[in-house]
């Protein structure tokens, strides 16, 4: 049995993840670390655990009593706390932060997004987990990248949920303002472009384009709908197929034949995408939950490829009905 530890674990990728772990059946929860909440239920934070657990969050750092830490920290403080604490090197650590995303000299961390880094994953002992923006574009646009038809700019267009913001409130997340509303934030500068254009240049080999990347704020809680325009020549047919084969043996990303929504993919591990031709112009729509394949959801699947077990152990979420 795998005992996970848990930094960060009061907010809204915490309570996720404690939510998949609680059921997962080759992992346990050894602590909850949350210096604001320690001593208190783990239940009184994610009310949706009540009746589930009886764990507390802690202050401790026992790093000697697990196999695996998640960092569910804010950007920027994942490096900082690695700095300041000495994590043996059995323990494997997988960062959910943007801080060891980009390839950078004395950085041993993996870019942990699986249908792309598979083979790296499962040799890794350090994991950094993409974003949420990131994933379901990458998923939209790396078979075209594998087939190279990536060239000059590619729009970008994607809504999140208010989830993607984190659980402390602010201005644009509270109901009040969010709900019949949307806006956009961050345009042509959000901070997943870098990985999304290291991920394309890896499968690609080259690259020659841009992403104009416009995010949108939603009015729902959780979810990200992407939309992704490339400009070629490249028949239907011939990009179809080069869609089903990258994703031929993946077990959460799929390719759809017929166009997607939202909620196929809520409260799951899964990603869809699919295509359309229209003239010379390439749409592929992607689509998943931010929270799961987004963020933790696909944590935990890197964290079943690490440690050699079945890459669904614990993920087999199924979505609402209605």
């Amino acid at each position: 049995m795998t005992r996970v530890g848990i930094f960060g674990a009061a907010g809204f990728t915490g309570g996720e993840l404690i939510r998949l772990l609680l059921n997962h059946p080759d992992a346990e929860i050894a602590f909850a670390n949350s210096e604001s909440n320690a001593g208190n239920p783990v239940s009184d934070v994610h009310e949706g655990l009540f009746g589930d657990t009886e764990l507390c969050f802690t202050d401790a750092m026992p790093f000697d009593e697990v196999d695996v830490v998640f960092l569910c920290f804010g950007h920027g403080k994942s490096e900082a706390f690695l700095q300041e604490h000495a994590i043996p090197e059995h323990v494997r650590i997988i960062d959910l932060a943007q801080d060891f995303r980009l390839a950078a000299p004395g950085n041993d961390f993996v870019y942990g997004l699986p249908e792309l880094n598979h083979d790296l994953i499962s040799t890794s002992r350090h994991i950094a987990n993409p974003g949420c923006f990131a994933t379901c574009i990458q998923l939209g646009l790396l078979p075209a990248a594998r087939m190279g038809i990536l060239h000059g700019d590619i729009a970008v267009n994607a809504i999140t949920g208010s989830t993607g913001a984190g659980q402390k409130p602010s201005a644009t997340t509270h109901f009040s303002w969010r709900s019949s509303n949307m806006s956009i934030y961050k345009p042509f500068q959000h901070q997943h472009v870098p990985e999304i254009m290291q991920s394309l240049l890896q499968e690609q080999g080259s690259l020659d384009a841009s992403i104009d990347f416009i995010p949108y704020r939603g009015d729902f809680t959780r979810g990200i709908f992407a939309t992704e325009v490339v400009k070629t020549e490249a028949g239907i047919d011939e990009i179809e197929a080069a869609y089903k084969a990258y994703y031929a043996d993946t077990p959460f990303t799929h390719y759809s034949a017929k166009p997607i929504d939202l909620k196929q993919v809520v409260n799951t591990n899964k990603a869809l995408v699919h295509c359309e031709k229209h003239g010379n112009k390439l749409l592929v729509t992607s689509c998943i939950d931010n929270l799961l394949k987004g963020a933790v959801g696909q944590a935990v699947q890197n964290m079943n490829i690490m440690l050699g077990i079945d890459e669904t152990a614990g993920l087999r979420l199924k979505p609402s009905a209605f």
